[in-house]
């Protein structure tokens, strides 16, 4: 059985509970903590999703907001079904390969 992996990027709720409400707030907390970020990285890390951030600065925005790194993301997984070939469900129309469709002819009058 495969399991289907997601997650959710919590960074923007623990600077709203922390009372910070711009992005630029935390460019200089995470430079006291070694992550020199520049304002659109930090943007964002803060808006989006990232799919790949380095430990150091997860590291540095757990040091910041005093919480563990399963704060900051929520892992959510379930078991997922692979689709078995070679059989049509039953609501699916099997098309007639055979047939072509013609090309169109534009004539200008």
């Amino acid at each position: 059985m495969r399991r289907k992996v997601d997650y959710t990027w919590r960074l923007a709720e623990l600077m709203a509970a922390r009372g910070l409400h711009n992005t630029t707030d935390l460019i200089p907390l995470l430079a006291e903590r070694g992550s020199h970020l520049s304002r659109p990285q930090v943007y964002r890390l803060v808006s989006r999703r990232p799919e790949r951030v380095s430990l150091q600065v997860i590291a540095a925005i757990c040091d910041i907001f005093d919480c563990a790194p399963g704060d900051l993301l929520t892992v959510t997984a379930a078991n997922f079904r692979a689709r078995k070939t070679g059989t049509a469900p039953p609501n699916v129309v099997e098309l007639d390969r055979t047939v072509r469709p013609r090309h169109a002819n534009i004539l200008d009058k």
